[in-house]
């Protein structure tokens, strides 16, 4: 496959190693050639790496297992999950899962991606609701100006979210940059 056909979450294999796309930009400077800029976890160690690549570079794409699984809860050596099919239990490693963890709660469905048996990666949905457990309290009137403030969300995650959310309120969360996108 040509890498312009990239996007995240694929598998390809490079330099004997198989990697899952995390990011993807296709970049045309002005009257130089297209290239294509992609960040890439090794799925082994989960060691991250920036790569460009020429557009009509030749890739070989690895399939992916996708399992709906549920996260059930945290061990000391990684988030444990259950297959929603056969109840089968794994433990994944706190590499593997890595900042992924900041937007899942337990019980919460997520889709594991698979290679040869072995768990890859994860893949978030696009946004999460989670449960505001600390913010300062809002102050009046300050509805017409653009401040935001400090908020700690139930999984741990630091975000910044408008003066008028208050504790015990759940928001929507953006899983690319960790931002506050609504009310939920």
């Amino acid at each position: 496959m040509k890498s312009t056909d990239l996007r995240p979450g694929m598998a390809v294999k490079m330099d004997g190693n198989v990697y899952v796309v995390t990011q993807f930009q296709h970049v045309t400077p002005g009257n130089l050639r297209a290239f294509v800029q992609v960040k890439i976890k090794r799925v082994p160690d989960g060691a991250t790496l920036e790569k460009r690549l020429r557009s009509n570079e030749e890739v070989e794409q690895v399939n992916l297992d996708r399992r709906q699984m549920e996260y059930l809860y945290p061990e000391p050596t990684g988030p444990v999950f259950m297959d929603s099919e056969n109840y089968e239990q794994i433990t994944l490693s706190n590499e593997l899962a890595g900042d992924a963890m900041m937007y899942i709660i337990p019980n919460t469905q997520i889709t594991v991606l698979f290679t040869e048996g072995q768990p890859v990666s994860l893949e978030l949905p696009k946004t999460v609701d989670l449960k505001v457990v600390d913010t300062p309290p809002g102050i009046k009137g300050a509805t017409a100006t653009n401040q935001l403030k400090e908020a700690t969300l139930e999984t741990g995650l630091k975000t910044r979210v408008p003066p008028f959310i208050n504790v015990d309120e759940t928001v929507r969360i953006s899983t690319d940059d960790g931002s506050y996108q609504s009310r939920a």
